[in-house]
């Protein structure tokens, strides 16, 4: 038996970072959702007791580095699974890039590994496992939109945002979350972003305040280390698009788009500066 499952990449429509922790990780609060950039992870029995991963990308770990192989074990672990599984990846969205790709393809395989086993865990098991996983594995298991606090495991759903065009654009370069969270200041942010206004603005359908309320602290900390991702953010404005923001720690920048007629000239604007660029439409 085969069972597929889509993993969307996320994007941050605002990012706060309240303060440092006790526990090293940092207190955050943002407003998060998916867009339809997905990889797509196929799974498959395998007679014998042993987890296999594939792709086609050569650039990512296929042993216990992999976050789609982490999630495989520890669901076997917690729930006594002695068969086997292949699980094959086909990545489409970039590695490294603030986009939860690695966590969508781990929150991916819970689900998908749940329907093959037929372990009938909840959902809400699932993001708790998830967050054994990592800060954005909870939200990829139930994906929408969604205001994540805590370290990012605490959820509460919201409605999807007023639908639009989404231009992602990644520079070639990688950019470690851990380090730019090292380098953030959190007792010396100036200016946060409002929560309130962003799902205000959801609620309200207002586009336009939608973009004026972008934010993401941990773009002061990304921007001042790799220029090249204030430069492609400069370009993008220029170019048009309606609000511009880095989403999670970088490299990437999006930029939110109303009128279909404009998303052309961004796209091609923007592929002389880096080949990795996508246009996408938010998922509802």
């Amino acid at each position: 038996m085969k069972v597929f499952e889509k993993a969307p990449a996320k994007i941050n429509l605002s990012l706060d970072v309240l303060r440092k922790r006790e526990d090293g990780y940092h207190e955050v609060e943002m407003v998060m959702t998916m867009v339809d950039l997905a990889d797509r992870i196929e799974m498959q029995e395998l007679p014998r007791d042993t987890i296999i991963i594939s792709s086609q990308a050569g650039y990512i770990p296929l042993d216990e580095k992999n976050l789609a192989f982490q999630a495989a074990k520890l669901i076997k672990d917690r729930y006594d699974v002695k068969q086997g599984v292949y699980i094959h990846l086909d990545k489409k969205i970039p590695v490294a890039a603030g986009l939860a790709g690695g966590s969508s393809d781990a929150a991916a395989t819970l689900r998908g590994l749940n329907r093959l086993w037929k372990l009938n865990i909840p959902s809400e098991e699932l993001q708790r496992l998830g967050a054994e996983l990592g800060s954005d594995v909870p939200f990829c298991v139930t994906g929408g939109t969604a205001i994540a606090r805590g370290r990012g495991e605490k959820l509460e759903p919201i409605e999807s945002p007023p639908q639009c065009w989404v231009v992602l654009a990644k520079p070639p370069i990688n950019v470690s979350t851990s380090e730019i969270y090292g380098k953030l200041k959190a007792n010396a942010i100036q200016s946060h972003p409002s929560t309130e206004r962003i799902v205000q603005a959801i609620r309200n359908k207002r586009f336009d305040l939608l973009c004026e309320n972008l934010g993401n602290v941990l773009e002061e900390v990304t921007l001042d280390l790799y220029p090249e991702v204030r430069q492609l953010k400069d370009c993008m404005m220029r170019l048009g698009a309606d609000g511009v923001l880095m989403s999670g720690s970088g490299p990437t920048v999006f930029g939110l788009v109303s009128k279909e007629a404009k998303v052309p000239r961004i796209y091609n604007g923007l592929r002389g500066f880096c080949k990795d660029v996508y246009a996408v439409r938010i998922l509802t």
